[in-house]
């Protein structure tokens, strides 16, 4: 093995699923490779699934010093040659040895668990900047995107639509589809708020989080409860891409808005509210469209416009299609992947 990937986190959300997207694609790839994470049964079995070792480790608070002696003894069993750690619990937990050490950065983290890395990997070019105008080394930050993939739609193997009726859905309605934690960041209740303007619309918000009872009371407060459908976690996502009409994603803070890429790759138009991530990915009212931030009128009618307008839809959906096979396909972000394994001699 040569290179292995540190993840601290144990929650569910569009990182940790990246995390399993990635390692995974990169062991399709040829990489041998191996994973250090915290226990989540899910994640483990993908890895394991996908011929990923994998070895669980307790990835604790500040007190916590048996992670990374544990880490440095995988590590040396294993014969890494580099170490990858997602996010800040596990850069704190990855211990220095004869292998080298990236942070891979999904956002503007503390850079102080990063200190005596050997590179950072952003997956923006705008996180990028700002780590290095934050001190860091121009020299040793890269970016290198996030991919996206859509699987076969074919029954049974997670790309077949979701069959509306399996959630009292009707088949000629409108429907919206909201990705992502249920957490104030991702402005779900802006999504509620636009859908009481959407009289004939239903929306599908997949996702979980600590705001789950107030945006269910919210939705019974707009009088939208009925069109509403809280789908929680799902490992299915390309199923509801398929069987959604719209993306709304109207993020009061994101770095990067994987969930576009996502969407894109489905052939599915996008509505997004132009904070940093979306506003830096989406050419508005080319290949989606941007609204200001907390703005439901405005989210409202973006939708409302894609809806009414077939021929800008179609657009979007083929430019979208278009971005994501020549910036964010898997071939050519795992290729950039390689090539930094490559540089500390992993591969």
């Amino acid at each position: 093995m040569s290179v292995l990937h540190l993840l601290g986190t144990a929650g569910d959300g569009g990182a940790e699923t990246y995390f399993v997207d990635l390692v995974t694609a990169l062991r399709r790839a040829g990489v041998e490779e191996a994973a250090a994470i915290r226990r989540h049964a899910g994640r483990e079995a993908a890895l394991r699934a996908a011929g990923v070792p994998v070895k669980v480790l307790g990835f604790g608070g500040p007190l916590d010093i048996l992670t990374r002696t544990a880490a440095a003894g995988y590590a040396k069993l294993s014969g890494a040659k580099l170490a990858v750690a997602w996010m800040n619990r596990a850069a704190r937990h990855t211990p220095k040895g004869p292998w080298a050490r990236v942070g891979r950065l999904g956002g503007y983290y503390d850079l102080k668990y990063y200190a005596g890395f050997d590179e950072l990997v952003a997956n923006t070019e705008d996180i990028a900047e700002w780590i290095v105008a934050q001190g860091w080394p121009a020299g040793r930050v890269r970016h290198i995107p996030n991919f996206a993939a859509a699987p076969p739609p074919l029954a049974g193997q997670g790309g077949a639509p979701v069959d509306r009726a399996s959630l009292d859905t009707p088949a000629d309605a409108p429907l919206l589809l909201a990705m992502g934690r249920l957490h104030e960041a991702k402005a779900h209740d802006v999504s509620l708020r636009a859908l009481a303007e959407l009289p004939d619309a239903w929306l599908w918000i997949a996702g979980v989080g600590p705001q789950e009872a107030t945006l269910k009371a919210m939705a019974q407060d707009l009088g939208v409860a009925e069109r509403v459908r809280f789908l929680g976690w799902r490992n299915d996502p390309s199923a509801l891409y398929r069987a959604a009409d719209v993306c709304v994603f109207p993020s009061r803070y994101e770095p990067l808005g994987n969930v576009v890429i996502q969407a894109w790759a489905h052939g599915l138009p996008v509505v997004a509210a132009a904070s940093q991530g979306p506003g830096a990915l989406i050419e508005d009212g080319r290949d989606g469209l941007l609204v200001p931030v907390d703005d439901p009128d405005a989210l409202a009618a973006g939708v409302r416009r894609i809806l009414a307008e077939p021929k800008l839809a179609q657009g979007f959906k083929t430019r979208g299609l278009g971005r994501v096979a020549a910036e964010f396909s898997e071939r050519a972000v795992i290729a950039q992947w390689k090539a930094l394994f490559s540089d500390y001699g992993a591969i």
